[in-house]
Protein backbone atom coordinates (compact mmCIF):
# COMPACT_ATOMS: atom_id res chain seq x y z
CA UNK A 1 0.00 0.00 0.00
CA UNK A 2 1.18 3.62 -1.31
CA UNK A 3 0.03 6.55 0.86
CA UNK A 4 0.73 10.07 -0.39
CA UNK A 5 -0.07 13.45 0.88
CA UNK A 6 0.13 16.53 -0.35
CA UNK A 7 0.99 20.10 1.54
CA UNK A 8 -1.87 22.24 3.31
CA UNK A 9 -3.59 23.72 0.77
CA UNK A 10 -5.03 27.55 0.07
CA UNK A 11 -8.55 27.16 1.17
CA UNK A 12 -9.66 30.28 -1.35
CA UNK A 13 -8.27 29.13 -4.30
CA UNK A 14 -10.03 26.14 -6.38
CA UNK A 15 -6.53 24.12 -7.15
CA UNK A 16 -7.52 21.60 -4.33
CA UNK A 17 -9.96 20.29 -6.81
CA UNK A 18 -7.45 20.00 -9.83
CA UNK A 19 -5.43 18.02 -7.11
CA UNK A 20 -8.38 15.98 -6.24
CA UNK A 21 -9.00 14.91 -9.88
CA UNK A 22 -5.63 14.30 -10.42
CA UNK A 23 -4.96 12.06 -7.61
CA UNK A 24 -8.80 10.28 -8.52
CA UNK A 25 -7.45 9.98 -12.44
CA UNK A 26 -4.35 8.05 -10.99
CA UNK A 27 -5.89 5.27 -9.15
CA UNK A 28 -6.32 2.05 -10.59
CA UNK A 29 -7.77 1.03 -7.12
CA UNK A 30 -7.56 2.96 -4.23
CA UNK A 31 -9.09 5.31 -2.09
CA UNK A 32 -9.04 9.75 -2.08
CA UNK A 33 -9.52 11.43 1.45
CA UNK A 34 -10.18 15.23 2.00
CA UNK A 35 -9.55 16.21 5.49
CA UNK A 36 -11.56 19.35 6.74
CA UNK A 37 -11.36 22.03 9.15
CA UNK A 38 -14.49 24.17 10.04
CA UNK A 39 -15.68 23.49 6.44
CA UNK A 40 -12.76 23.93 4.48
CA UNK A 41 -10.72 21.26 3.12
CA UNK A 42 -6.86 21.58 4.42
CA UNK A 43 -5.34 18.51 3.45
CA UNK A 44 -5.46 15.55 0.71
CA UNK A 45 -4.02 11.90 0.97
CA UNK A 46 -3.94 9.32 -2.07
CA UNK A 47 -3.84 5.46 -0.72
CA UNK A 48 -3.24 3.20 -3.89
CA UNK A 49 -3.48 -0.44 -3.31
CA UNK A 50 -2.04 -3.04 -5.32
CA UNK A 51 -4.08 -6.72 -5.80
CA UNK A 52 -1.17 -8.98 -5.61
CA UNK A 53 -3.36 -11.98 -6.67
CA UNK A 54 -4.31 -10.23 -10.41
CA UNK A 55 -0.37 -9.08 -10.12
CA UNK A 56 0.65 -12.92 -9.72
CA UNK A 57 -1.35 -14.43 -13.06
CA UNK A 58 0.35 -12.10 -15.43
Amino acid sequence: MKIEKTESLEVNEPAWLETVKRHVDSLRFGVVQITVHEGKPVQIERTERVRLDKLQNH
